[in-house]
């Protein structure tokens, strides 16, 4: 039952959360204030449930290092996503008319905070974490990073290269994050950066959807297996090979600091744990 009171706390605050953010896209500042205070309030639920559910420490939210770990992430994110833009700009067209608008900016520090902060903690932090328990590292991450993929099939100009890419390039990326790290902070950074680096500063589609202007004024134009089409850059080839290479360097680092859950020890884990299921 752990699992279900954990999913069920976050998917309400993700829920009114993430209606309240959108209602207010006119509004950039409100919009970030509301953002915010999704965010921080999803963090403090799910430490709260995992306390009363598991009978420990909700570590992998611990206060302790958590404003180096977003930095870091954030760092990786913007850098990833202007790597992909570059290469979008010498195979394809990516124009930049001038500035764009800052206030739009602003409201999407909100907006992609909320939906960085809200995904992690429902995808990293219930779901791969305790099916890794029971399946090992690997299979976790294969299976929450498909299903993370196949949640952006309901998104507007969806495929299903899109859902695939998104799979591959986030599902197990962020998944690799976290393992790597045993928190979940730096994928939080890391996937926020991400986003506000494709709509904030570039003023691209994220995952298919249009959302308000960014800083920048752009058009982006070409073939559709470099710039991902209406889906966005996220279904471009090079976000998808950027995103596997991050994903074996994060496991890398995960398997060098032992933190890989093989599939035996998972079964031991799931035949001898006492907390309550």
């Amino acid at each position: 039952m752990r699992f279900v009171w954990q999913l069920l706390a976050v998917a309400v605050v993700t829920m009114i959360g993430g209606q309240a953010v959108a209602a207010v896209e006119d509004s950039p500042w409100v919009q970030l204030v509301l953002g915010l205070l999704t965010s921080v309030l999803a963090v403090l639920v799910y430490g709260w449930v995992v306390r009363k559910t598991e009978h420990r420490p909700s570590t992998e939210v611990a206060r302790k290092g958590a404003e180096a770990a977003i930095g870091r992430g954030m760092l990786i994110g913007v850098a990833m996503f202007g790597a992909v833009i570059t290469n979008i700009a010498v195979h394809a067209h990516y124009d930049i008319n001038g500035l764009g608008s800052v206030t739009g900016a602003v409201g999407l520090v909100g907006f992609m905070g909320a939906a960085a902060v809200t995904e992690e903690l429902l995808f990293r932090g219930v779901l791969f974490r305790i099916i890794e328990e029971r399946t090992g590292t690997w299979i976790a991450l294969t299976l929450t990073g498909a299903l993370f993929g196949a949640m952006h099939l309901f998104n507007p100009h969806a495929s299903l290269w899109g859902a695939l890419a998104i799979a591959i390039e986030a599902g197990g990326m962020l998944a690799a994050a976290y393992a790597a790290t045993r928190n979940l902070w730096l994928p939080i950074g890391l996937h926020f950066g991400w986003n506000f680096a494709a709509a904030g500063i570039f003023s691209t589609e994220v995952s298919g959807n249009d959302t308000q202007q960014g800083l920048l004024d752009t058009v982006t134009s070409g073939p559709t297996w470099v710039t991902g089409g209406d889906f966005g850059p996220e279904g471009s080839v090079y976000a998808v090979l950027f995103g596997i290479l991050a994903t074996i360097g994060f496991m890398w680092l995960a398997r060098k600091r032992g933190n890989l859950v093989p599939r035996r020890r998972a079964d031991r884990l799931a035949a001898t744990t006492t907390l309550p299921r």
